[in-house]
């Protein structure tokens, strides 16, 4: 489980990945919560998939796929959904016992032995910083070996977007391609870290990078996107206009500002302001030049994907100042902060 970010699309790739080498992954997700996207709106954005699982048709998915990604209902976690949406409108979002409540409620509940999660910090992220999120971490951890669920957190960095895609299509997309092994680099080392804690967890000794270089990762991606009635030969919505955003300078990206970006995602329709909003499946950004990239003046920093001119002209401004420049070469920052688990706090990843 991931605390929420902007281009966070981990769910869609590690598990898959866990589950194709014999890791059985029962997951209840959440939707937008503010600026950052849900799981499950980016799921539905596959034709007619449905994260409605009764408990009895999740936990056969699970058995014969390996994996299934669902909703709370009234028969799974009932309280979680109006605690939940009320979080988006009361400010309560980044609240440490509401957060810690409500993911390891869905988690316990799902009937998962162990727990992986991956709690974020940063600018685009609910914890402003790394000591917030190892308070975090802690917290769940604790919860998690309190019930009897073996329990361990990454404490992640969120400055930056992660991946290229931000939106519900876009980011299916980008997992398809990360899952293929195609992508950004940061994004597969990530997800392929959270896969190889859920194998320590589960006690299974094989590698999941075995499933990224057979595909066996990505064929049980699209099982369980069939499994839960998504016909993804349909195709994936696509945005009516496509424009980029130019850069206005030349030089190094050195950061790329995830909460402005996200706040645009937002605006575009890609999460809700409002819980009663609906989301734009097809809308979203695609990073074009990523941290570390080099541009001249001109050339595209993203590319927005919109319902109309109008709302692409709108947010143009907020992402041109998200991206910042340098004269210097940039590298890229580490990813991975700290490992927590019952017996403490590790740094370093």
């Amino acid at each position: 489980h991931s605390t929420g970010g902007v281009g966070d699309k981990v769910t869609l790739i590690g598990p898959p990945l866990a589950a194709a080498v014999g890791v059985k992954v029962p997951k209840l997700s959440g939707r937008a919560l503010a600026h950052t996207g849900g799981t499950l709106d980016k799921l539905e954005s596959v034709p007619h998939l449905t994260v409605d699982l009764d408990p009895d048709r999740f936990i056969k998915q699970v058995r014969e796929i390996g994996i299934a990604v669902a909703a709370q209902s009234p028969r799974m976690v009932p309280a979680d959904k109006a605690l939940y949406a009320l979080r988006d409108v009361t400010a309560t979002v980044p609240s440490v016992p509401l957060i810690a409540s409500s993911v390891m409620s869905k988690k316990i509940a799902a009937g998962a032995d162990a727990i992986v999660l991956d709690v974020k910090f940063g600018r685009g992220a609910f914890m402003p910083d790394a000591a917030s999120a190892e308070h975090l971490a802690t917290e769940m951890v604790l919860l998690g070996e309190g019930a009897g669920r073996r329990t361990v957190a990454l404490v992640t960095a969120m400055d930056n977007p992660l991946g290229r895609a931000v939106g519900n299509a876009l980011e299916v997309h980008e997992a398809l391609d990360a899952l293929a092994g195609k992508g950004d680099e940061e994004l597969l080392d990530v997800a392929l870290q959270v896969a190889r804690e859920m194998c320590r967890l589960a006690g299974v000794s094989r590698d999941p990078e075995e499933a990224l270089r057979s595909g066996a990762g990505r064929e049980t991606f699209l099982r369980m996107l069939a499994a839960q009635s998504g016909k993804l030969d349909e195709g994936l919505p696509v945005a009516a206009v496509q424009l980029a955003v130019l850069a206005s300078a030349e030089g190094y990206v050195e950061s790329i500002d995830a909460l402005e970006v996200g706040l645009a995602g937002l605006e575009l329709g890609v999460g809700r302001a409002k819980k009663e909003d609906r989301v734009d499946h097809a809308a979203g950004i695609v990073i074009e030049a990523a941290v570390g990239a080099r541009v001249r003046a001109g050339e595209p920093l993203a590319v927005i994907h919109a319902r109309s001119e109008e709302l692409v002209q709108r947010v143009t401004p907020r992402l041109q100042n998200a991206w910042r420049l340098s004269e210097r070469e940039v590298k890229r920052p580490p990813h991975v902060l700290a490992r927590v688990d019952a017996d403490g706090i590790s740094r370093g990843g």
